[in-house]
């Protein structure tokens, strides 16, 4: 599915997928609880924020520090990181993110699909009379 993304190169993301790393962090911190994931577009193709946690885990590049609240302020201790800034790496915060997508997509219950089936148009559920 995320083929169409630019590879990493030596574990150095292109700006572009830095700001669809951005815009996927954006996404979650506005996702609503009982809604279905939230998708992001790039290049004219969408695709859901998990698939940008997952292409962006290798990346060993320092996250700029405007990313790193919406990412710490989800944990639940306190972020320590290594270096004298508390740096992140966007692999770092990409692991955080799939596992904090998945609890969400865990307690949400079900897919995308039928979500949007049950709140956008319910009488056209497959089996739903209506």
């Amino acid at each position: 599915m995320t083929n169409f993304l630019p590879e990493l190169y030596e574990g150095h993301a292109p700006i572009t997928l830095q700001t669809l790393f951005r815009d996927a962090l954006e996404a979650y911190d506005d996702w609503e609880e009982d809604m279905p994931e939230p998708i992001v577009t790039f290049e004219g193709k969408v695709l859901p924020i998990s698939a940008v946690f997952e292409w962006m885990r290798p990346c060993t590049d320092i996250m700029p520090a405007n990313m790193i609240g919406i990412v710490t302020d989800r944990l639940k201790k306190p972020w320590r990181g290594s270096g004298p800034l508390d740096e992140m790496t966007f692999s770092t915060a990409a692991r955080v993110m799939s596992i904090l997508v998945r609890r969400r997509l865990m307690r949400f219950g079900r897919g995308s699909i039928e979500a949007f089936f049950d709140r956008f148009i319910p009488s056209q559920r497959p089996g739903r009379e209506g």
